[in-house]
């Protein structure tokens, strides 16, 4: 076997689950360096060949620099999980002063940077993929009288059923709805609107009604490729109560379609991608674009398709459906993207379920908790006796500290059942979270017959 070293830009499961993809090379044997937020204990045993593979440096690019640095003679290239590194240009130092190859966007080409940026490359290429919007400027009024003055003329014109959403990421927790998080003009103005433009800049959109998806590309540069669309599961709590989160659980169903989608929503999604990557393309390097250069949101409405957000990287909870579905050696993947010469990566023909443990307070379960945070995951790991690579376990804010295992204070670990239906992949992750011991909760509804036959309804609906 080939020996090829990786650095992994780490921060939660996301990044343990391309790790342990990395692993299941046939063909690659693999040593991982691994720049991680914090002392995640799977990444740790991952990096263990050597003193010092495994180290905490936040998401601070200056030490995940100086961190390359000490391994730049042993790292082949390197591939980043979360998108703060993304936008502040880890990738541009790396490459420009270490030359190690990095899988992700550069810097410039890093969407979800701005919000305002991704709706004018939409308007550009395929404006009926945007809702109505507006934005606001903190800059543009004097008094916060005019500001409202502004936005009340626009409420009046296009209604005041809308989503208010920040222009720099808030990792799916910035943004109110209408209906969800304020249902009063007041609520709208003093709650959300004001806050956020005193942030500097906010935009006001139309709430697209309808059923949303996700759709990640990975390229080499030059072509674009989909992976199968992911339903995720933002909000807390069960029947989709509770505030935003990163997202508590996914589901996969078939490679272009969800239960609930047309096909022609598949094509549409990919046209309107395919459109905003040529439109980079007109001024960037292919090599620019490498990595995960889209990572679609979408919502299937009345009439088509409507993209709410564009990021540049992995999604997560998405990421890790994608890489239990991929058939192809990752380290492969990864190379032929370097080369450019990635035009084709295969999916199993098969189903995921993901659901997340989180700690008690998370989501605002709880305003706090003071008894132990330790987790044990030898029950659940148990199961794989039973179901082999039908279920993944990645850990995601997970400390390893003084010889035991802790959750921190994000998304704690994920279980991912694999099966030929929904519903069969459904129970194996949660028969593996109902094994983890430890001072955790979860959705119970996560590609539950009842969500999906709702999800099912109301696009019939909405299509009538």
């Amino acid at each position: 076997m080939k020996e090829v070293g990786i650095l992994v830009v780490s921060y939660g499961s996301r990044a343990a689950s391309m790790v342990d993809a990395f692993s299941r090379s046939d063909k690659y044997n693999v040593t991982f360096y691994i720049a991680d937020k914090q002392r995640n204990p799977y990444n740790m045993k991952m990096a263990k060949i050597s003193e010092g593979d495994h180290e905490v440096t936040g998401l601070d690019v200056n030490k995940i620099f100086g961190f390359a640095r000490k391994h730049r003679d042993e790292i082949d290239f390197g591939i980043v999980g979360p998108e703060g590194p993304i936008i502040d240009g880890v990738r541009d130092r790396i490459e420009n002063e270490l030359c190690i190859p990095i899988i992700c966007p550069t810097s410039k080409y890093a969407l979800e940077g701005s919000k305002i940026r991704q709706r004018e490359i939409i308007e550009k290429v395929h404006p009926s993929a945007n809702p109505e919007y507006k934005v606001f400027s903190h800059e543009q009024y004097q008094t916060e009288k005019e500001a409202i003055e502004d936005l009340e003329a626009w409420i009046d014109k296009n209604g005041i059923e809308v989503a208010i959403k920040p222009d720099t990421p808030a990792a799916g927790k910035g943004v109110g709805v209408w209906g969800d998080h304020f249902t009063t003009k007041k609520e709208l103005i003093h709650d959300w609107f004001l806050p956020n433009l005193k942030g500097g800049t906010v935009i006001v959109e139309e709430k697209v009604k309808g059923e949303e998806w996700s759709l990640q590309f990975i390229s080499d540069g030059t072509h674009l490729i989909p992976t199968p669309p992911v339903r995720d599961y933002k909000r807390a709590y069960d029947r989709d109560l509770g505030p935003n989160t990163g997202g508590m659980g996914t589901y996969t169903s078939q490679k272009t379609q969800l239960p609930y989608m047309e096909p022609e929503d598949w094509k549409e999604g990919i046209e309107i991608a395919k459109k905003i990557f040529q439109k980079l393309k007109e001024k960037a390097r292919p090599e620019s674009l490498r990595g995960v250069p889209l990572y679609m949101g979408y919502v299937s409405c009345k009439d088509g398709v409507k993209a709410f957000e564009i990021n540049s990287r992995f999604g997560d909870p998405e990421c890790q459906n994608t890489m239990a579905l991929m058939k192809d050696d990752f380290v492969e993947v990864c190379l032929k993207m370097i080369k450019g010469e990635l035009d084709e990566i295969k999916f199993k023909d098969k189903c995921t379920v993901l659901t997340y443990a989180v700690p008690m307070t998370y989501g605002e379960a709880r305003e706090e908790y003071t008894g132990t945070k330790e987790i044990d995951l030898q029950k659940a790991h148990r199961l794989k006796e039973k179901h082999g690579d039908n279920l993944r376990i990645h850990q995601g804010s997970m400390i390893e500290e003084n010889g035991s295992t802790k959750t921190g204070t994000s998304r704690t670990v994920c279980t991912v059942g694999i099966a030929d239906t929904i519903q069969e992949a459904r129970e194996i992750s949660l028969n593996a979270i109902k094994k983890i011991d430890g001072a955790l909760w979860n959705r119970w509804d996560i590609a539950s017959k009842e969500h999906i036959q709702e999800s099912k309804q109301n696009m019939k609906k909405l299509r009538k």
